[in-house]
C-alpha cells in the first residue's frame, strides 16, 4: 500500500509522490519563542516527529525543516518587560524548548532556521513581489501584500474573497490600500529597541529601517532550505488561515510555483472544550505536565490520538494513558525481546504498516501493539516481543527498560521496598502468613503491587 496523506489543500487523501524519488522534503512551522512551550505546542511537534519517523521507517530519506520565529511583537514586548535583549530572551527560550521536547523523545529536525538569520532573503522575496505588482509601499512606511491581486487567494482555507469582505467594514489600518492586505515589512517605530530593527539599505533595499512581517519569514526560509516547491508543508490547524494562506500567496506569487505538494495540519489540544492557548490562559507548559507524569506516558497520550483529531487534555486521560502503556511494558517485562528486523509481510507488522500508511493512523497502529502484547503474554514468544519493541520504535515508544517504567513513580525508594519484600519472604519461610499478608497490604497501600512467581517476587507501581 502506498502511503496516503490527507491534503488540506485538496481536502482529499492523496498518495505521497516525492518530487525527488526516495527523498521527502518537509517544512513545518515551528515556535514563536517568547515563553515556555505548552502541551499544545508539544502536540504539533509530536505529530510531525511521528511523520518523519514513519517516513524514515518506510525507507525515505527525509529533509525535515522546522523553523523558529525569533522576532515578533510578543518577543519584543517580553524582552522589554524583562529588561534583556531580544537575543538573550530567544536564546533562553530556545534552550528551554530543546530541553523540554527532548524529554518527550521528539527528535531534532535536520534544519532549524531562525527567522533573524534570513532577513536578506525575506527582503529579496518582498522585492520580487513588488516587481510583480503584488506588494506596495504604504504611506506609513510599511510594505504590504495586495491580496486581491493574487488569483486563488483562499484556496487552502476555503475562504473566498467575498466571505473575507466582511473585513471591509473595519477601517483600513495605517497605509493599507485594502483591509485584506497584510504586512510584509514593518516600518521601525522610534520607541522600539534597536535590536528589533534592520536597516534595509545596508542590505541593498529601499524599505527603510524595520523588521519582517510574520508570514514572509516562512516563505523565505522554506524556499531557501527546500527549494521553490517541496513535498510536505505542516503546522497546527490554527495556522491554516491566515498564515499558511498568506504563505501560498507570497511564495506562489513570487515564483509562480506552488510551495508544497501536500499540506498537513494537526488538531488542537483542548481543555474544557476550548483550544489550549496562552491568550486564553488555559495552557499547561510541558514542564508542568512532566512534573506530574513521566515523559513516555505523555508521549503515548499524544501519539495514540490521530494527528488531525482534537485532543482533550486532563489528568484523567493521562492516568489512563499510563495504565495502557503499562500493559505494553508488562508484556516486554514478561518476555525478553529478541533482536528484530521487521518483516512487513508478517501479519502484525502488515496491519501496523497499513494503519500508518493510511494518513499516519496511529490509533489503529497502537491497537496492533496491544494485540501483539496479548499474543506475547499468551505465547511467551521472544520473537513477538522483539517485534512489539521494533514496531513501538516507529512511534518513539517502548524503548526503555520495562522494569524501570513499571517501577517509576514509586512513593517509597527501591531500598525500602526491597527490605519489606525481604521481611515478607522471611515471614513466609517462618509460616507467619498473617505477617506476610500484612506487609503485602502495607506495600499496596503505598502504591506498590507485588508479583510472586517461581523466580521470586517482583514489584511495580499500582495505578
Amino acid at each position: 500500500m502506498t502511503l496516503r496523506i490527507y491534503n488540506t489543500l485538496s481536502r482529499a487523501m492523496e498518495p505521497l509522490l516525492p518530487l525527488e524519488p526516495g527523498h521527502v522534503r518537509m517544512y513545518v512551522c515551528g515556535m514563536t519563542i517568547y515563553d515556555l512551550c505548552h502541551i499544545g505546542h508539544a502536540r504539533m511537534m509530536m505529530a510531525f516527529d511521528v511523520v518523519q519517523r514513519w517516513l524514515k521507517s518506510s525507507g525515505y530519506r527525509v529533509t525535515y525543516v522546522r523553523n523558529i520565529t525569533d522576532i515578533d511583537d510578543k518577543i519584543i514586548k517580553r524582552a522589554l518587560e524583562r529588561g534583556i535583549t531580544i537575543r538573550a530572551l530567544t536564546d533562553e527560550m530556545i534552550d528551554a524548548m530543546h530541553s523540554d521536547i527532548s524529554k518527550l523523545g521528539i527528535e531534532a529536525p535536520g534544519l532549524e532556521p531562525r527567522a533573524t538569520e534570513f532577513v536578506p532573503q525575506m527582503l529579496s522575496l518582498i522585492r520580487q513581489l513588488e516587481v510583480k505588482g503584488l506588494a506596495y509601499k504604504s504611506s506609513d512606511g510599511d510594505v504590504n501584500y495586495a491580496v486581491r491581486k493574487f488569483v486563488g487567494y483562499g484556496k487552502l482555507s476555503g475562504k473566498s474573497l467575498d466571505e473575507l469582505r466582511a473585513g471591509e467594514r473595519v477601517a483600513v489600518q495605517g497605509g493599507k490600500d485594502d483591509p485584506l492586505d497584510f504586512v510584509l515589512w514593518k516600518s521601525a517605530k522610534e520607541a522600539e529597541p534597536e535590536d528589533a530593527k534592520w536597516d534595509s539599505a545596508a542590505l541593498g533595499f529601499d524599505y527603510g529601517k524595520g523588521r519582517p512581517g510574520w508570514h514572509i519569514e516562512c516563505s523565505a526560509m522554506s524556499c531557501q532550505t527546500l527549494g521553490d516547491t517541496f513535498d510536505i508543508h505542516g503546522g497546527g490547524a490554527d495556522l491554516q488561515f491566515p498564515h499558511h494562506e498568506n504563505e501560498i500567496a507570497q511564495s506562489e506569487g513570487a515564483t509562480g510555483k506552488p510551495p508544497a505538494s501536500l499540506w498537513m495540519h494537526n488538531g488542537f489540544v483542548r481543555v474544557d472544550n476550548e483550544k489550549m492557548s496562552k491568550s486564553l490562559g488555559n495552557f499547561f507548559t510541558i514542564r508542568e505536565v512532566l512534573a506530574k507524569f513521566d515523559a513516555e506516558t505523555v508521549r503515548f497520550f499524544l501519539v495514540r490520538t490521530h494527528y488531525r483529531t482534537a485532543l482533550n487534555y486532563s489528568d484523567v486521560h493521562l492516568n489512563d494513558a499510563r495504565t495502557a502503556l503499562k500493559r505494553l511494558y508488562t508484556a516486554l517485562d514478561l518476555v525478553s525481546p529478541a533482536p528484530c528486523s521487521v518483516d512487513w509481510t508478517e501479519p502484525f507488522a502488515a496491519r501496523f504498516k497499513a494503519a500508518m500508511d493510511d494518513d499516519f493512523g496511529t490509533p489503529e497502529a497502537v491497537a496492533v501493539l496491544f494485540d501483539l502484547a496479548s499474543e506475547v503474554n499468551k505465547t511467551k514468544s521472544a520473537a513477538l516481543a522483539g517485534l512489539l519493541k521494533a514496531l513501538g520504535s516507529c512511534l518513539g515508544l517502548l524503548q526503555g527498560d520495562p522494569k524501570v517504567f513499571l517501577q517509576s513513580g514509586a512513593e517509597l525508594d527501591e531500598g525500602a521496598i526491597l527490605a519489606l519484600i525481604g521481611q515478607r519472604a522471611s515471614a513466609k519461610a517462618a509460616k507467619d502468613f498473617a505477617e506476610a499478608d500484612r506487609i503485602r497490604k502495607e506495600l499496596l497501600a503505598r502504591g506498590i503491587v507485588l508479583k510472586d512467581s517461581a523466580a521470586g517476587t517482583t514489584w511495580e507501581v499500582a495505578q
